[in-house]
């Protein structure tokens, strides 16, 4: 048996309209059409879906039957149209932690104005590629690894590292904590996610690390003023918290943010995202250097 849409959602239009003519109308074609298109639909299910008069028309038993079915699968087909027509008209931008520091909120102002048409969705998601390889954004900012063979990927930027401390911690009343210090110390990390990994430091002189599961049991764990924590500048931006201190780090390397989309079948303003990112990237580190060397 094959059934068409239009069958369906001629059965609907001349139930909810209560006349061929009406149905007509609604659907833009004409009366006999609409006959025709409803005795298709019942030959193919072999029986009568509607009781006609020249009064009125009403489903048979198992025309309300195909109607109720008929009503579900339409909104579903309706929903999945409008759900990839939307795809074009929204972008997801994952992200683990951070997502584009201190230049996010520049971003959204700049993109809606150069894009009223496409509406941003920021999704934090905690894995290794920001919520791409699961398939709940359309591209992702990233601080770790990329996948080479599976995403396509631009550095935009760097960012510097800094240290995140309880608030009555003495390193809290400091400038700035040097990376040979923290030896000393245990660091809170996230396996799946973080930048601090031990490398960062030189074999023999490395302190004791103690791994956490997202952002939020980190912060929760460096308020403790039990460890403390190193991160990119970005988290001190996104998630400034009562009880902690962000300081900056001296002697470490800065961080590579990479955005990352897919090979096959990017988003259609995937470009233009990048381009913009990078762009307050470039402005930022312009504006370091610029007060660098002011005297």
């Amino acid at each position: 048996m094959d059934l068409e849409l239009k069958q369906l959602r001629c059965l609907v239009a001349i139930v909810d309209t209560g006349s061929f003519t009406d149905a007509a109308l609604e659907l833009g074609v004409s009366q006999a059409a609409v006959s025709r298109t409803l005795a298709g639909l019942e030959t193919a299910f072999g029986v009568r879906l509607l009781h006609r008069t020249s009064r009125s028309i009403a489903p048979t038993p198992t025309g309300t039957l195909v109607l109720a079915r008929a009503r579900h699968l339409l909104a579903e087909v309706d929903a999945l149209v409008r759900e990839v027509a939307t795809g074009h008209t929204r972008l997801r931008i994952g992200h683990a932690w951070g997502a584009m520091g201190h230049h996010t909120a520049a971003f959204q102002r700049r993109w809606a104005a150069a894009h009223p048409g496409i509406e941003l969705q920021f999704i934090r998601t905690n894995t290794s590629t920001g919520g791409l390889a699961e398939g709940v954004c359309d591209l992702a900012v990233v601080r770790g690894p990329v996948d080479a063979q599976r995403f396509a990927s631009t550095v935009v930027g760097v960012e510097r590292r800094v240290v995140a401390v309880a608030s009555d911690d003495p390193w809290a009343r400091r400038r700035s904590v040097g990376l040979a210090e923290t030896r000393e110390r245990t660091v809170v990390v996230d396996r799946r996610t973080g930048t601090t990994t031990p490398e960062l430091w030189p074999t023999g002189g490395r302190p004791t690390l103690s791994h956490t599961k997202d952002i939020d049991d980190w912060l929760a764990a460096i308020t403790t003023g039990r460890c403390i924590g190193i991160t990119p500048e970005s988290t001190a931006t996104q998630y400034r918290r009562e009880g902690i201190a962000f300081r900056p780090l001296r002697g470490a390397a800065p961080v590579p943010v990479h955005v990352v989309w897919p090979r096959r079948e990017p988003h259609p303003a995937t470009a233009e995202a990048v381009a913009l990112i990078s762009e307050l990237y470039a402005e930022g580190a312009a504006k370091k250097s610029g007060s660098a060397r002011q005297p």
